[in-house]
């Protein structure tokens, strides 16, 4: 079955980074575009980043652009999210997805706190 396993959130204080990773299992990997959403207390959940299957394209929520980097691994399985200069309201439930237009599988997540 698909398996989508996110790890690396945490705390960190304003301004500093994470990175995210997330092993996918139970599928043709390299196949699939895989994307990160977001889910923060009280919102819906959105989009954040997203890779497709072939030549590596991204796109990204405007509010992350130039400060988050989504990437992949096809050899191993993995997909990151490499996030810098984090803001409060990054603050959320970090999921890792499988899909470019639409997800059709995520993860459990990974919770991402940005406080002081």
């Amino acid at each position: 079955q698909v398996q989508l396993v996110e790890s690396g959130g945490g705390l960190v204080q304003p301004g500093g980074s994470l990175r995210l990773s997330c092993s996918g299992s139970g599928f043709a990997f390299r196949h699939y575009g895989l994307s990160w959403y977001r889910q923060a207390p009280g919102k819906e959940r959105e989009l954040v980043a997203a890779i497709s299957a072939m030549y590596d394209n991204s796109r990204y929520k405007d509010s992350v652009k130039g400060r988050f980097t989504i990437s992949r691994d096809n050899m191993k399985n993995m997909v990151y999210l490499q996030m810098n200069g984090l803001k409060p309201e990054d603050t959320a439930v970090y999921y890792c997805c499988r899909g470019w237009e639409r997800a059709d599988y995520c993860g459990q997540g990974t919770q991402v706190t940005v406080s002081s």
